[in-house]
């Protein structure tokens, strides 16, 4: 089964449902240099072949965290877990077929398996799970939800150059944020939501490129209404 954003997250996104097909971009910049040009948000994160730098053979695993203070626990208990991706040879030296290990136990569901990718496919994975979960507490449109997000990557992300420690040793990255329902018209129904923060933190020099994404909202005092994260393991690989 191959991972085609259309099918797992971004159905109604052109810009970004190209993942599977893009043409290949040219090497990662050499270690120790970013260019001055920031890229773009949608670009990095969906249109890159990050899986070139992660060997066949290797298992990538993420820390997965999910926890919420709303009262009666819509989202559900606390959430520590991992996603686990093991790494097969593909048809060309980017590519790779991608067996996923999507949390471990009773708290596991199926989720792939994904052939020929070059891209990492942990971004779709978290996002689709995170908005399952949001427009389930919400009582949401999921396809609303998903638009507005793009349309926060297309449009109202800000994307920063950034230092990231990696084994012993400091390499460069970017670092992508958003606020995709600041100011929505349906901001009234999110629950004081509205103000959710997407992070996206990444390094041609992690292997899978994505360092950690995170999620997160707090109400006008402080509560912790939702924190929804993901890290690369180092010590895992």
């Amino acid at each position: 089964m191959k991972l085609l954003v259309t099918a797992l997250l971004l159905a109604a996104s052109p810009a970004l449902a190209q993942d599977a097909a893009a043409p290949l971009p040219g090497p990662p910049p050499a270690a120790g240099m970013v260019s001055a040009a920031a890229p773009s948000a949608s670009d990095l994160l969906f249109e890159q072949a990050q899986m070139r730098n992660a060997p066949a053979g290797a298992t990538l695993t993420y820390e997965y965290l999910r926890r919420s203070s709303i009262a009666k626990g819509p989202f559900g208990p606390p959430l520590d877990d991992t996603i686990k991706l093991k790494l097969e040879s593909g048809k060309t030296s980017a590519d790779r077929n991608i067996a996923v290990e999507m949390f471990s136990g009773t708290n596991r569901f199926p989720a792939g398996p994904f052939e020929e990718m070059p891209g990492n496919p942990v971004i779709p994975l978290f996002l689709e799970n995170h908005l399952n979960g949001l427009a389930r507490v919400l009582q949401a449109n999921p396809r609303y939800l998903k638009l507005a997000i793009r349309k926060g990557l297309r449009d109202g992300a800000t994307v920063t150059p950034v230092k990231i420690d990696y084994k012993g040793r400091t390499v460069d990255g970017w670092q992508v944020v958003t606020r995709p329902f600041s100011g929505d018209a349906q901001a009234q129904r999110m629950r004081g939501m509205d103000n959710m923060t997407y992070t996206f933190v990444t390094s041609p020099e992690v292997p899978g490129e994505i360092v950690s994404i995170e999620a997160q909202s707090k109400s006008a005092e402080g509560g912790e209404l939702l924190e929804e994260r993901l890290s690369y393991d180092q010590k895992a690989g």
